[in-house]
């Protein structure tokens, strides 16, 4: 495994103004976005001869040809039996990924919920004729039709795996064991010094969501649409939550150190990095607390300007068959997409501990996506705090 996930959103004020309201975010699925107008893309009605080529943009531990680890390819076999040859960059940001498919040069491109809505309301990224991808039809119901990766029904991608941020705590230095996410709001100042929490404007979400479940007079709908007394109130909690912060983390190393040393006793996590500080001696457990959790989901995008469409659908497919959406997903460190991975996954008790098919799990989850004016919530007589305000106040929180 080599985890690789770097914060998934940053500024980029001028991009994230989409023409209209998007449909909300929480939950895994079932609700597309009802808002937005894309442009009137058409999607293949068929397959042509392929290209030779396809060119992706991808997040770092997607697209692996054997070059990092000779034990994980997933394109040798891709390029043999298409004969369309890869040819990869990483992305490191969600703003990178809108920013490169906006040149028309690459084919398709593994986007999150705080980039993809961007691509679709853009035209940067067409509409996918699902029925042109075999290995869809196994696709998790929960991710399909997101309100991060469709329009009024209409698919703009092929899911490719999800993950949830959790609460972890130090099981000999937090107790009672925490169920609610107070153990690193409302009650950080009992571990003052010792909470952990992600680094990234995003974040504001997280506080969001808490408040969500404990002041109800705010009436936060959807953590990623905040009118400004929303989300002045998830800001103070935050700037709260700030002196008893010992360490804000992006480095999944970095936060295991901690976790392992004592520095960090309690705070966000992914799935991946519990494992990872459980399996080196650190003693720690991880959960959804019960106000639920955000979290990520990725869909692969094919681009509107694609010079090579039918290898990049041919990608599409294999990238989730059974196989290898299995070994993606445990290289990553994510619950992969297709319901028939877990079959092959080199640990026959991954996918439960990841929830691949716990549908019921994911419902509780919030995954990301990009705050605008136009409130996602569906709102329309009052403005949305914009991504960009989230980066501002991210600064101010941290000091």
């Amino acid at each position: 495994m080599r985890l690789t996930r770097v914060p998934r959103a940053a500024a980029a004020a001028a991009a994230l103004l989409l023409a209209a309201a998007c449909g909300s975010s929480s939950g895994s699925g079932g609700s597309s976005a009802t808002g937005l107008n894309p442009p009137d893309l058409k999607a293949p009605t068929k397959l042509g001869k392929t290209e030779g080529q396809v060119n992706l943009i991808a997040w770092a531990g997607y697209v692996e040809d054997g070059s990092n680890d000779p034990k994980t390819d997933w394109v040798t076999g891709f390029e043999k039996r298409t004969g369309c040859q890869v040819h990869s960059k990483v992305a490191a940001s969600s703003d990178e990924m809108v920013k490169l498919m906006k040149t028309g040069q690459y084919d398709a491109v593994s986007a999150s919920g705080d980039a993809s809505l961007r691509l679709i309301a853009s035209g940067d990224a067409a509409p996918v004729n699902t029925a042109l991808v075999p290995n869809y039809r196994d696709v998790y119901s929960g991710l399909k039709n997101g309100a991060w990766n469709s329009v009024k029904g209409r698919m703009y991608g092929i899911p490719h795996g999800r993950g949830a941020n959790l609460l972890m705590y130090n099981t000999e230095k937090v107790k009672p064991a925490p169920t609610s996410w107070s153990a690193v709001f409302d009650d950080a100042g009992q571990h003052k010094g010792h909470v952990t929490a992600y680094d990234s404007p995003i974040y504001i979400a997280d506080a969001a969501l808490y408040l969500k479940a404990t002041r109800p007079e705010l009436k936060i709908e959807n953590p990623y649409a905040l009118d400004q007394k929303q989300f002045d109130a998830a800001v103070a909690l935050l700037k709260q939550q700030n002196a008893d912060v010992g360490e804000y983390w992006s480095d999944y190393l970095k936060e295991v150190s901690a976790f392992k040393s004592g520095d960090s006793v309690v705070g966000t996590t992914w799935q991946v990095i519990a494992s990872l500080a459980a399996s080196e001696g650190a003693k720690v457990k991880a959960l959804v607390p019960k106000e639920g959790s955000t979290g990520w989901s990725d869909t692969w995008m094919v681009s509107a300007k694609a010079a090579h469409p039918n290898c990049a659908y041919k990608w599409l497919d294999w990238i989730v068959s059974p196989e290898i959406n299995a070994q993606v997903a445990e290289y990553f460190g994510e619950a992969p997409a297709n319901s028939k991975a877990c079959a092959h996954t080199s640990d026959r008790n991954f996918c439960t501990v990841y929830h691949a098919a716990d549908e019921n799990y994911w419902k509780r989850i919030a995954f990301w996506n990009t705050p605008i004016e136009q409130c996602l919530d569906g709102r329309e007589d009052v403005r949305c705090v914009p991504y960009a305000k989230w980066v501002q106040a991210w600064t101010e929180i941290k000091g």
